[in-house]
Order: C-alpha cells, then sequence, then structure tokens
C-alpha cells in the first residue's frame, strides 16, 4: 500500500515546482550572478585531507544545467575518503533548477535506506542544518550529507529552498544557488561514517563561503 506520507510530500513538491515556475516566468529574466572565484579554487588540500580531482563526463553536466562545479575525492592516511561535489546555478529561472540527490541517487542504482537531518556545529555560529542520506547497491552502503548553499543562507529542506527561491525572486531579482553533496562509504558502521562526513562539512563550509555569492 503506498505511504501517505510520500504521496503528501510528492504533491507538496509538485506544487510547489508549479507555483515556482508561474511566479519565475512573470519576473525578469535577466539575473544572472556569477560566482565571486570559479568552483576549481576550493583548497585541494584541507587540513590532512588531500582532494583529487574527479570530472564528470559531459552528458552528466549538461543533464544537471550547472555553470560551474567541482567533483573531488578527498582522502588522507589510514582513514576512508570522503567525495565532494559542489554545483553552481547562477540562474534557475531557464529551467536549470537543482537536482535533489534524493531524485538523481536512486536513478544511479543507489536505493535509499534512511534519510534525516543532522546540525553540523561551526566555530563562532550557530549549528548549520543538514540532510543525511543513507543509501546502499548491492552490499555497498554510502553515506550522503547535503545542503543548498543560496544567496546567505543554508538550506536543507528542498520545500524551502524552493519557497526561499521565490521570495528572493521577486524581492532581489536572485535565483542563484549551490548543492553541496558529501558521499563517505560506510564499512565500519554508520556512526564513524556520520563523524567523518561531520568534520569534513566542518572544514569545507568557510572556504565555500568565499566562493558562492550571498
Amino acid at each position: 500500500m503506498p505511504d501517505r506520507g510520500f504521496q503528501k510530500r510528492v504533491w507538496i513538491t509538485a506544487a510547489l515546482l508549479a507555483a515556482a515556475i508561474v511566479v519565475l516566468q512573470g519576473v525578469s529574466h535577466g539575473e544572472r550572478v556569477p560566482l565571486r572565484r570559479p568552483l576549481a579554487g576550493i583548497p585541494l588540500l584541507l587540513g590532512n585531507w588531500q582532494g583529487q580531482e574527479a570530472p564528470l563526463e559531459g552528458r552528466i553536466v549538461e543533464a544537471a544545467g550547472v555553470d560551474d562545479y567541482v567533483n573531488r575525492i578527498y582522502s588522507r592516511p589510514g582513514a576512508v575518503p570522503v567525495g565532494m561535489y559542489v554545483g553552481y546555478y547562477s540562474s534557475q529561472r531557464t529551467g536549470d533548477t537543482i537536482h535533489s540527490p534524493r531524485n538523481c541517487l536512486p536513478g544511479t542504482g543507489w536505493q535509499p535506506l534512511r534519510s534525516g537531518r543532522l546540525e553540523v556545529t561551526l566555530p563562532g555560529k550557530g549549528p548549520m542544518l543538514v540532510n543525511e542520506y543513507l543509501v546502499a547497491k548491492g552490499l555497498e552502503r554510502e553515506l550522503v550529507l547535503y545542503w543548498y548553499q543560496a544567496r546567505g543562507r543554508v538550506v536543507a529542506s528542498e520545500y524551502s529552498a524552493k519557497l526561499w527561491m521565490v521570495v528572493d525572486a521577486i524581492t532581489r531579482n536572485r535565483t542563484d544557488a549551490a548543492l553541496v553533496r558529501l558521499i563517505t562509504p560506510v564499512p565500519e558502521g554508520d556512526a564513524q561514517a556520520r563523524a567523518r562526513a561531520l568534520e569534513f562539512a566542518r572544514l569545507i563550509y568557510p572556504h565555500l563561503r568565499e566562493f558562492i555569492p550571498e
């Protein structure tokens, strides 16, 4: 029997998307907000984590519709690696909107096991709320953290991200946004994978603010 909660979320998402399209089509289409600096400038060395580029296929980049992106694998001695993807959209008015990992990962064979929210403590700032998503493919399991970083806000909820996009389109003539996604394998247990991903999130966030417009 279909899950009523899931069906409700689907209908809410569809309604929000429809409303966003109507509103955005009625507002000026001239705005594009460039990055402060290209995402390739994000440091390859973060603390004791060393990054390696992992470019995406051209067809994937085209399907995502991003204006700029970076995709890397960060590793350090004796630790399980963390994959980092940041995709930036200078405007979401022309149909190129952020694709949620909740939709993309199942499309590549990863099945959801659990989802929820986590707080990331940040030095000198309040906690940052992000999505936690545990997925599996065969015997493999991976933990995913992701959030939307846009126009001076960090948002976990897809619904809130869409609502703020509409509000900012009207009040600020801006729809620029970035998706930040961290993925790490879970060979040793959920708690260790979560701690590793949270550590990396705390490490990368201050750098992202140097690139993503506020």
